[in-house]
């Protein structure tokens, strides 16, 4: 036994990575625990070393201090390599309105606090601690401890004390306000599922399929190849019927008058490209079954090396393979197969052809799910260095006198987001699977919450009973409901979001996964996660960013 009590009280490497095993795991276990359907999730690791500290348990601070920031860097990167390539998309069309709207949410917040740290008299370090934990965002937590470290010299622990005090209330703050705004505006979620299925079916982007009678006579007798450089559309023609045989097409086989083809291409080009070939016409989707045995769709994954990054004119699959391409799926998105449109690893392709074209077209893409497992370590740790370098880089900005640095939550965060998107140019390949990135990003946060847990853990309650702790749980429900209410009462009255979005919205503007696992559980749309995706980019990066402003600026 006094080997054991040795073992975790004298400070040592093995005793560093014993504590923080044991507060890691019992935070995981805590994690399971539901109340109203409703779970703090991980963040139970960060109480867990705050109990820890709190009875006397310490960690050698330089070991702390140096997991607590890889723990944060591992967490921001694999984020980033995450929301990456949906991230600019994220700004066209109705994802413009939903990331102003979520902007609105991050800045009334900051407001908030500035009007709070204006009239409490407390540091503003304090308040963006207090902040950070009102809206869950960890990441910003870590930015303002970097921030606040590299200004001063020292940490200030009244940061990480805020934000355990606020985190809480904050989770509940937010689907509180979920809760409320629904009862406000009698939100029905059967009706409002409704409504929304019929706006998708009508949605210009949506992948659609299309029947049509060839009756163009300047198209009568030509070639597929040369049907799609007459008119600047993007469309697949799959199939052609004719004298009652359905045949694939390919990029030379030649339409004649009357023929009934099957065009695969966006809801928004349905009519100009029906005009243009002849007359859409109602089949049964049946009827495009081919009666040839040999002939079949087949799903390929893009596993090479050698074709990351190729288009599919440069691929030649059609000439090479005898095969059509006619859609491509990426992180579950089918896309249009357009001749300019560049593969990427993990490109799923649905191909239809021959049983021995499809074989040789398979192997020459990859289609191996083992390849797709091997980690690309080389770019991990290659973006991280960048990261770090990037985020090392003091910029200013007029009226702040110290110099800002993206610290090493901004930096990681920016290169991994560029990297999954433009890595692509470079040849370099950032793919990971879902699982992968999962297992980096949740050791990652589990490791900075534990750290900043035993980091803090000491003053907690006294915090709490003695020094005013108690009025910061006030604070922080101040600053979750304010600007989400706003929020939501303007993005409803204004801008008519429907209410599964705005759930998604209002989780991603707080980023915040318990809301977002609420809103899947009120509803079977995936409207919340793909709002909840759309802002999510924006939102970490301006959390990340304003939380160093905040500590700077004041």
């Amino acid at each position: 036994m006094d080997f054991i009590v040795s073992l975790l009280m004298t400070e040592s490497i093995a005793q560093s990575v014993i504590i923080l095993a044991i507060a890691i795991s019992l935070g995981v276990l805590l994690s399971k625990i539901k109340i109203f359907n409703i779970s703090f999730g991980i963040t139970w690791i960060l109480f867990c070393g705050i109990a820890l500290s709190h009875f006397g348990i310490k960690v050698n601070h330089q070991v702390l201090h140096f997991v607590k920031e890889f723990g944060l860097i591992l967490f921001v990167y694999s984020i980033g390599l995450q929301v990456g390539p949906s991230f600019f998309s994220s700004f066209k069309k109705g994802g413009m309105t939903l990331n102003l709207l979520a902007l609105a949410v991050v800045f009334l917040g900051a407001i908030t606090t500035l009007t709070i740290y204006l009239f409490s008299g407390l540091p503003i370090s304090t308040m963006v601690g207090i902040m950070s934990g009102a809206i869950t965002n960890t990441p910003g937590l870590g930015a303002a401890q970097q921030a606040f470290y590299d200004s001063h010299g020292f940490s200030d622990p009244t940061i990480s004390l805020g934000y355990a005090v606020a985190y809480p209330l904050g989770v509940l703050g937010i689907i509180s306000s979920l809760i409320f705004l629904k009862i406000i505006f009698r939100i029905d979620i059967k009706k409002e599922e409704q409504s929304i299925n019929l706006s998708v079916n009508e949605h210009p982007d949506r992948t659609v399929r299309m029947s049509v009678v060839i009756k163009n006579p300047a198209i009568f007798g030509q070639k597929v190849k040369d049907i799609k450089r007459l008119i600047d559309k993007n469309f697949v023609i799959s199939r052609v019927l004719n004298n009652k045989e359905v045949r694939i097409v390919g990029a030379n086989t030649v339409l004649n008058e009357s023929d009934t083809v099957l065009v695969i291409l966006n809801n928004c080009d349905k009519e100009s490209i029906a005009a243009f070939l002849g007359e859409e016409i109602n089949i049964d989707e049946k009827r495009w079954l081919i009666d040839d045995l040999k002939v079949a769709p087949r799903r390929v994954v893009v596993t090479k090396d050698s074709v990351h990054g190729k288009s599919l004119s440069d691929l030649k699959l059609g000439k090479a393979f005898a095969i059509t391409v006619t859609r491509i799926n990426r992180a579950g998105v089918d896309l249009v197969a357009q001749p300019d449109l560049k593969l990427q690893m993990g490109d799923r392709l649905t191909i239809v052809g021959t049983t021995e074209s499809l074989d040789a077209a398979s192997e020459h893409l990859g289609n191996s799910s083992h390849r797709l497992k091997e980690p690309n370590l080389a770019s991990i740790f290659i973006g991280i260095a960048l990261g770090i370098i990037i985020g090392s880089i003091p910029f200013f900005i007029p009226g702040i006198p110290q110099p800002v640095k993206l610290g090493l939550a901004g930096g990681p965060l920016i290169i991994a987001i560029l990297i999954s998107k433009f890595g692509i140019h470079f040849k370099m390949i950032t793919y990971t699977t879902m699982s992968a990135n999962l297992m980096l990003r949740e050791i990652g946060i589990s490791l900075f919450l534990a750290c900043v847990g035993l980091d803090a853990g000491g003053e907690f309650v006294n915090t709490i009973l003695y020094k005013g702790g108690a009025v910061w749980i006030l604070y922080g429900v101040i600053i979750t409901i304010v600007p989400l209410l706003i929020t939501g009462f303007i993005a409803r009255l204004y801008f008519k979001v429907d209410y599964l979005t705005l759930m998604g919205l209002i989780a991603g503007s707080t980023t915040d996964p318990p809301a977002l696992a609420y809103a899947n559980s009120v509803s079977e749309s995936n409207r919340p996660s793909v709002s909840y995706a759309t802002v999510y980019p924006l939102t970490m990066f301006m959390r990340v960013l304003l939380a160093q402003l905040l500590i700077l600026f004041l």
